[in-house]
């Protein structure tokens, strides 16, 4: 029992310590991952050295207990050290099912990039925030502005019954006619842009959002692949 509560109180007291120094990326003066790694090897000396001591009364016994608590510290080690890569995978895998669900992942450089994974209709679509309420919004590199239907339009207050429409546009349903806006903010995941022209569309012209080119321009990039759209802050 002792020698359990010691092996115990040495992963505990590892986790504790990378936990509490997770910002920081340092602990007692070692890489978080290098501390972790130095944590399991000491876990896995005690483990050796307990059932050692305890071989020659209990051999099978003891080597039966080393063998579940090395599978456990092994599962919760790298969990951790791979924390980063099973977040990209479980993010995937949300966005999988949930189709138009952006995912934040990191690029070779460092740099956050934008996952949109394409709808079953073949289109790139996603949950967008406006002046703080969602709104889906298809992708659209082919729409010169951020376009609104008329319900977002009243959604998000922008009272579009007294604006102008003498701006000409072409939608999905023919020639129409859109008004001039200012939206104070768009985002999508950490993409926030704010100032963004846009446009709303006259009443029964345009049955969703579109998000055009005054809000995709000011990106680093936008890569469209066969199931996804990468677009880089």
């Amino acid at each position: 029992m002792n020698r359990l509560t010691i092996l115990l109180g040495i992963l505990g007291f590892g986790l504790v310590m990378l936990i509490y120094n997770h910002d920081s990326g340092r602990t007692f003066g070692l890489g978080n991952d290098e501390f972790g790694r130095l944590v399991m090897l000491t876990s896995l000396a005690a483990l050796f050295g307990a059932g050692i001591l305890a071989g020659r009364r209990h051999f099978g016994e003891s080597m039966r207990q080393a063998g579940i608590w090395i599978l456990i510290i092994l599962v919760l080690m790298v969990g951790y050290l791979y924390r980063y890569d099973l977040q990209s995978v479980t993010d995937r895998l949300t966005a999988g099912l949930i189709p138009g669900r952006a995912v934040v992942t990191t690029g070779a450089d460092g740099a956050q990039i934008l996952v949109i994974h394409k709808m079953e209709g073949g289109h790139f679509e996603t949950s967008a925030s406006i002046d703080g309420m969602p709104v889906r919004m298809l992708v659209d590199t082919g729409a010169s502005s951020v376009v609104l239907s008329y319900a977002d339009a009243e959604r998000l207050g922008l009272d579009p019954q007294n604006l102008t429409y003498n701006i000409s546009v072409a939608t999905a349903n023919g020639q129409a006619f859109a008004a001039p806006v200012r939206l104070d903010e768009i985002a999508i995941g950490p993409i926030v842009r704010r100032n963004v022209r846009a446009m709303v569309a006259d009443r029964g012209r345009l049955d969703q959002s579109l998000l055009g080119m005054t809000f995709l321009e000011t990106l680093g990039s936008i890569e469209i692949t066969r199931d996804e759209l990468r677009l880089r802050d």
